[in-house]
C-alpha cells in the first residue's frame, strides 16, 4: 500500500460512525436485517437520513421494488446484534428468530429495545462504488425503553478501507 493510501486508511477509519440494524421487506414480504455503520442524518426538513449498503447484498434488489427500510439504533451495550446481524442472512432466511421486535405501521421489523427507530421510503440513490447511497425521507420512528440511559454505540476501525 502506498503512503498516500496509508494516510486515507488511517484517516477514514478513525471518521466515527454508528452501529444500526437496517431492516427490510421484499415485494414478497420476506424480511431481513443487515449490519450498517454508515447512517446518517441528511436533512432537516423533511427530516431524511442515508443509508450506504454494500452492492454485493440483495437488500439492494429488493430496495428497487420496494423502497422501505427501518433503522434501529444500537445502544452501546447491545453487542449482542453485532455478531447476530453481522454474518448477514441467505434470503429467506430468518433474520429475526429469537429476537423481541416491534413493526412500523407499514409492517417492518424494528428491534423492541433499541434505543429507537426511524422508518420511511427511499427518495434516490447513489452509486459510490462498492455500496449504494440511499436516501431515505422519514416518515416515522419511535423512542425506545433505553434512550434515555445509554449512549448508541460509536464505531471508529484501524483501517478506514474495510470493515
Amino acid at each position: 500500500m502506498s503512503e498516500q493510501l496509508s494516510d486515507v486508511a488511517a484517516v477514514l477509519g478513525r471518521v466515527p460512525s454508528g452501529l444500526f440494524i437496517l431492516t427490510a421487506q421484499s415485494p414478497e414480504g420476506d424480511e431481513t436485517g443487515l449490519l450498517a455503520s454508515w447512517v446518517q442524518q441528511a436533512s432537516f426538513d423533511p427530516p431524511a437520513i442515508t443509508v450506504a449498503v454494500n452492492k454485493s447484498r440483495y437488500l439492494n434488489d429488493w430496495l428497487a421494488e420496494s423502497p422501505r427500510v427501518a433503522v434501529s439504533v444500537v445502544g452501546e451495550s447491545q453487542k449482542q446484534y453485532l455478531g447476530h446481524f453481522g454474518r448477514g442472512f441467505e434470503p429467506g432466511e430468518p433474520a429475526f428468530e429469537g429476537l423481541d421486535i416491534a413493526r412500523t405501521s407499514n409492517e417492518l421489523p424494528v428491534l423492541a429495545d433499541s434505543l429507537g427507530w426511524l422508518a420511511g421510503e427511499v427518495t434516490g440513490s447513489v452509486d459510490a462504488g462498492d455500496h449504494v447511497i440511499y436516501a431515505v425521507r422519514i416518515t416515522e420512528s419511535s423512542v425506545g425503553p433505553r434512550i434515555a440511559d445509554e449512549k448508541p454505540w460509536v464505531h471508529l476501525r484501524k483501517n478506514g478501507l474495510g470493515y
